[in-house]
């Protein structure tokens, strides 16, 4: 008796690699100075998904795993608090790495916030 043989298969053509939302966000966050800090919804207007703000801050909380590394300590709320400081460990490191950078945090907000603000949309061009 013959053993009966798989059918042949192709595979698909590779897809060229396709940037993910989440890399884009990494993209725009690697390129913060030092010392400066942008927000969520400006990262989110920046990449033409103004109402995906909440989108952005899921991007930064699997960052972790990006390589090179992302500066998330520098994305704050639209007022300037350190709404995410929960996802550090420990949440005092957020404000720890600002501080080292010479940000000065009081109360979990940015102070001078108006000054150390850094908006893409008018740092960056697509």
């Amino acid at each position: 008796m013959k053993k009966a043989t798989p059918p042949k298969t192709t595979l698909p053509a590779k897809e060229p690699k396709q940037y993910s939302f989440f890399e884009d966000v990494w993209s725009v966050v690697r390129t913060i100075p030092k010392g400066r800090v942008t927000s969520y919804g400006a990262i989110a207007r920046y990449l033409g998904t103004g109402l995906s703000a909440r989108m952005v801050g899921w991007a930064l909380f699997s960052a972790d795993r990006a390589k090179p590394k992302i500066p998330a300590h520098r994305v704050v709320n639209r007022n300037g608090m350190l709404s995410a400081k929960v996802h550090f460990n420990p949440p005092s490191l957020m404000q720890e790495k600002l501080e080292k950078e010479g940000v000065i945090v009081k109360d979990d907000i940015i102070q001078n916030f108006k000054e150390r603000y850094w908006d893409p949309a008018t740092e960056l061009t697509l």
